[in-house]
């Protein structure tokens, strides 16, 4: 099944905005695309411490950096990074030849980067001073106190999920499992890890590596949102994307942010992202 969207894409730094379909191949620099349920609206999305000789941290402040609002908080976001390293892992889960050692580390390497790019300027973070071997500095440390919380839906999300804490250094996991039937496409919970409640100004990561249809990740973000967390709490970390599971998110999730590897064209009626990599709970375990 084909989607095509009616968007405006626009490039940072003010460059002229165009009227497109959204046919996104090679950025560049990072696009900003947003879907929107009608049609007729042209929108905006990216594809894109003191005392004594040796000193001990005192936190000064704490607080979190705004990300920069380039559309309007009611609009989901869709990021698509321009690094040459994320188009190098996409297509080496795209191939058919690579092994599953191969393809669940590239799958790893995948979701490292995403998840860097997707916690820049979103992170809190706690400043103060310490003794260096030459003299005091001031610093900025990610707030501990406030862990990130990484929620992978398995299978594939566990390979995607895979290198959170060697980037943030402060994580919680929590995990989600659904199978999807095979013929409505429709998708049953089987495990759920998640607390009954989260934290006030919780972030969350959920990795999905595959938004084809839809139904995994609306049902996933669904359960965040009976548990008190907003759409702008959310960030989505998917290795490929196609336009049935990111309508289905607009239209649901206003203020959402999905960072994605690529987005592909097509979903077949058997619920695979077409050309897409495959199944990629088969191909990193084997199974």
């Amino acid at each position: 099944m084909a989607c095509r969207f009616k968007c405006s894409l626009r490039y940072p730094y003010d460059t002229p905005r165009f009227s497109s379909c959204c046919r996104l191949q090679n950025p560049s620099v990072p696009l900003l695309l947003n879907l929107s349920t009608n049609s007729s609206i042209s929108t905006a999305k990216k594809i894109s411490y003191s005392g004594g000789q040796r000193r001990s941290l005192v936190i000064v402040k704490s607080h979190m950096a705004t990300e920069e609002k380039l559309v309007s908080e009611d609009r989901m976001l869709v990021y698509v990074p321009p690094h040459p390293l994320i188009k190098h892992w996409v297509s080496v889960l795209r191939n058919e030849q690579t092994p599953c050692s191969i393809f669940r580390n590239a799958m790893a390497e995948l979701g490292r980067l995403l998840m860097y790019e997707a916690s820049r300027d979103w992170l809190p973070t706690v400043t103060g001073e310490i003794q260096s071997p030459m003299s005091v500095a001031s610093v900025e440390f990610i707030d501990p106190r406030e862990p990130v919380a990484i929620v992978p839906i398995l299978r594939a999300g566990l390979a995607l999920a895979e290198h959170a804490s060697s980037i943030l250094p402060a994580t919680k996991t929590y995990h989600l499992g659904f199978s999807r039937d095979e013929e409505t496409l429709l998708p049953t919970l089987y495990l759920n890890k998640l607390p009954d409640t989260f934290p006030e100004g919780s972030r969350i990561f959920v990795v999905d590596p595959m938004l084809a249809t839809g139904g995994t990740i609306v049902a996933a973000v669904n359960l965040l949102k009976e548990r008190g967390i907003g759409n702008q709490q959310i960030k989505v970390i998917c290795a490929v994307a196609a336009p049935p599971a990111l309508q289905k998110l607009s239209e649901n999730f206003p203020g959402l942010h999905v960072y994605t590897g690529i987005i592909d064209p097509t979903v077949n009626d058997k619920g695979f992202i077409i050309p897409g990599l495959g199944d990629a709970g088969d191909r990193c375990y084997g199974t």
